[in-house]
C-alpha cells in the first residue's frame, strides 16, 4: 500500500513539473493568425510561465501575445484551453465602441457629435430634462454625460447593480436625474479635457440600444460587420432582460479572438486590407478625452490608456479592462497585443494589480530585449 502511495506522489510530481513547464510554443491553427517562437528559452518569461501555472498569480486563465502581427506567446492555465470562451466583462465595452465606428465607417452615424436620443428613443421619462436631449455619442463613448450615474458609488443612482434589478436598463440610463456638483466636487470646465468621468456601464447599455436601433439588429450586425471580418466565429453574448445583447459586459470570446480586436486598433483599423473603422477613429479612441481620477489612468473611447513596464522604461499602451484582472493591452510602439484573461473575479484591486505586474515586470520588459 505505501508503495501505492509513493509511486502515485512522483507520478503527481512529475505530472505537475511537466505542467509547470510545458511549452508555451504558439501553434498556427487556420485561425488568421501566423506564429513565431521568439520568446522559447527565454528564463524570465519562463519563470513567468511558471509562476502562473503554480496559481502564484491567482486564477489567470491565459496570457497570449502578439507582436509585429504575429503570436508569439500563448499558454492556457487553470484548465482552460485555445477554445475557452472567457468572459472578460466589462472589456466588452471596447467592443461596443469599435461598433459604433464601424457604424461611422459606413456612414450609417454621421458622427459621434450625434445626439444619443435621436437613435435611443424612451418615452414617459422620469425626471424629464430637454439637457437630456443634447448627450451625444462622445458623451457615452467616453463616461462623461451630464446624468447621475456612477458605477463605484453604491449610493449613485445609476449604480450598475440598481439597473440589473430592473426590466428595461435603456430606460434605467434616461429616467436619471442630471448630475448635481456642489463645491467640493471638479466641475467639467475645470477639469482637464473639459469632461467629468464617471464610470457608467448604463450609458454603454445605452450605445447598444443605439447600434440595435440603426443597425435594426446588433446581434446581426456585429457578426456581419465585425466578427466575421476578423475571422471570429465562436463566441457567446450574454442579453439583457429585453433581449438585446448586453453591451457593458460579459461577451464571451476566445483569448486568439480578443488578440484580433487588439490587433485591428494597431492596424489602424484596418484587417486583410480592408478598412473596418476609420483611421480617424482609432485615432480619437484611443487619446485621452477625460480623466479617470484615479491610478492615474486617462480615458478615451472606452479604452483606458496608461503606461507599462518597469521605472522610468515604461510604454504608452491603451487597453480593455474588465472585472478579475482582464486586460487586453495594445503597445504601439512595441507593435504589441497582449491578452490577459482572468477568473479571479472576487479579487478587488488585487485582481488588476497582479496582471498588472505580469506586464510590468516579465511582458514589456522582455519584448523591449526584442526590439534592441
Amino acid at each position: 500500500m505505501y508503495k501505492s502511495i509513493i509511486l502515485f506522489l512522483l507520478l503527481a510530481i512529475n505530472f505537475n513539473l511537466k505542467a509547470q513547464n510545458k511549452p508555451f510554443e504558439p501553434i498556427e491553427n487556420q485561425d488568421g493568425w501566423k506564429t513565431e517562437n521568439l520568446l522559447l528559452g527565454n528564463r524570465k518569461i519562463e519563470k513567468m510561465d511558471s509562476l502562473v501555472s503554480a496559481n502564484e498569480f491567482k486564477q489567470i486563465s491565459s496570457i497570449v501575445i502578439s507582436r509585429k502581427g504575429k503570436v508569439i506567446f500563448e499558454n492556457y492555465y487553470n484548465e482552460n484551453n485555445s477554445d475557452t470562451k472567457h468572459n472578460t466583462r466589462s472589456a466588452t465595452k471596447t467592443i461596443t465602441g469599435t461598433l459604433i465606428g464601424t457604424l461611422i465607417q459606413q456612414g450609417s452615424i454621421k458622427s459621434v457629435s450625434e445626439k444619443a436620443s435621436e437613435f435611443s428613443k424612451v418615452e414617459n421619462l422620469q425626471n424629464p430634462d430637454n439637457r437630456k436631449d443634447e448627450i451625444t455619442i462622445e458623451d457615452l463613448l467616453t463616461m462623461s454625460s451630464i446624468l447621475e450615474c456612477d458605477d463605484w458609488d453604491q449610493n449613485s443612482r445609476g449604480q450598475e447593480e440598481k439597473m440589473y434589478i430592473i426590466e428595461d436598463w435603456v430606460k434605467f440610463y434616461w429616467d436619471l436625474p442630471i448630475k448635481g456638483f456642489p463645491e467640493w466636487k471638479k466641475k467639467p470646465k475645470d477639469s482637464k479635457y473639459g469632461r467629468s468621468y464617471s464610470y457608467c456601464t448604463a450609458g454603454v447599455v445605452v450605445l447598444g440600444d443605439i447600434i440595435n436601433n440603426v443597425s435594426g439588429s446588433l446581434e446581426k450586425y456585429a457578426e456581419k460587420s465585425l466578427f466575421s471580418k476578423l475571422g471570429i466565429t465562436d463566441y457567446h453574448w450574454q442579453f439583457t432582460p429585453t433581449g438585446i445583447p448586453m453591451t457593458g459586459g460579459g461577451l464571451g470570446l476566445k483569448s486568439r479572438d480578443l488578440l484580433k480586436i487588439g490587433q485591428l486598433y494597431l492596424n489602424k483599423g484596418k484587417w486583410n486590407k480592408e478598412q473596418i473603422i476609420s483611421e480617424q477613429f482609432v485615432k480619437s479612441s484611443t487619446e485621452p478625452h477625460a480623466e479617470v481620477g484615479m491610478f492615474d489612468y486617462e480615458y478615451g473611447y472606452l479604452w483606458w490608456l496608461s503606461e507599462f513596464g518597469q521605472v522610468n522604461q515604461k510604454d504608452k499602451a491603451y487597453f480593455m479592462s474588465g472585472t478579475g484582472g482582464n486586460k487586453i493591452v495594445v503597445f504601439p510602439k512595441l507593435d504589441m497585443v497582449v491578452v490577459l484573461t482572468s477568473t479571479y473575479f472576487n479579487g478587488g484591486m488585487e485582481s488588476h494589480n497582479q496582471t498588472t505586474k505580469l506586464l510590468d515586470e516579465y511582458i514589456v520588459p522582455e519584448i523591449k530585449k526584442l526590439n534592441k
